[in-house]
């Protein structure tokens, strides 16, 4: 019995195309790829550390472009930002039957690993799209705008385009507490970041932290939200269909200091 082989790469996006690379080049067999601080409890197994390489990743990627649409593209870019464990291997699957059908831009959806990254795909799209209604900016004394979130994917990436353009002449930040970076933008260009104390950026923050403005704002739009709330109208249920309660701490109407 020949052992399979496990790719470990370093979670990135170049690092997944790097893994796929690596297959190709030394034709290995149904590989296994997975992120290096996952564990592995199979047996009979080998494994073998893949250093991203971005030369190798940007073929990879110029192979797809060549092969399938900009939305395709974008699908596949979703889906791996789901973070679903396994997502690579079905991704794998995906780029294999890409790069073998000789018109890749009418894919068999009845195909169940096509199906399946199309519908994780469609799910980070919604979370991308929440994450757009729900950031709440607060502005703090050195004038730069924060807002904190949690999202259930890695969305992050997909947010830089609609906050750069809708908020072009002020800094911002938006920092994922479960993932532990942001997206920072400085007036010029979006960086990503990492903060050693991320108690800063609590839902629950100081007060001292943010601009005397600031709270005023805050206090005239709880003002605002409990005065269009009519308490003869309520219904929780299709609330809570809109407005999941997991995003409630941090949106300034829902919380108090």
């Amino acid at each position: 019995m020949n052992p399979q082989t496990i790719l470990q790469y370093d979670g990135s996006f170049d690092g997944f195309l790097s893994s796929v690379f690596l297959v190709y080049e030394q034709k290995i067999n149904a590989p296994i790829i997975q992120k290096q601080y996952e564990q592995n409890n199979q047996l009979f197994t080998i494994s073998e550390i893949v250093y991203t390489d971005e030369a190798k990743a940007k073929r990879v990627w110029r192979g797809l472009q060549k092969k399938i649409s900009k939305s395709q593209q974008k699908v596949i870019f979703k889906a791996f930002l789901s973070e679903i464990k396994g997502v690579e291997n079905t991704l794998l699957s995906y780029i294999k039957k890409i790069f073998k059908e000789p018109n890749s831009n009418y894919l068999d959806y009845g195909d169940k690993d096509i199906l399946k990254i199309s519908q994780v795909a469609k799910m980070v799209e919604r979370e991308k799209h929440r994450m757009e209604a729900f950031v709440r900016f607060k502005q703090t004394k050195d004038n730069t705008y924060i807002a904190t979130v949690e999202p259930d994917f890695n969305v992050l990436p997909l947010l830089i385009h609609h906050f750069k353009d809708r908020y072009a002449d002020q800094k911002w930040l938006i920092y994922d507490i479960k993932r532990a970076y942001g997206i920072y933008y400085n007036l010029h260009k979006v960086e990503i970041i990492t903060l050693n104390s991320i108690s800063k950026l609590n839902p629950n923050i100081e007060k001292d932290t943010f601009s005397e403005r600031e709270l005023d704002f805050q206090q005239l739009w709880k003002s605002y939200f409990n005065s269009v709330n009519i308490k003869s109208r309520k219904n929780s249920k299709l609330h809570i269909q809109h407005l999941p309660k997991r995003y409630w701490k941090y949106l300034i109407e829902k919380n108090e200091f």
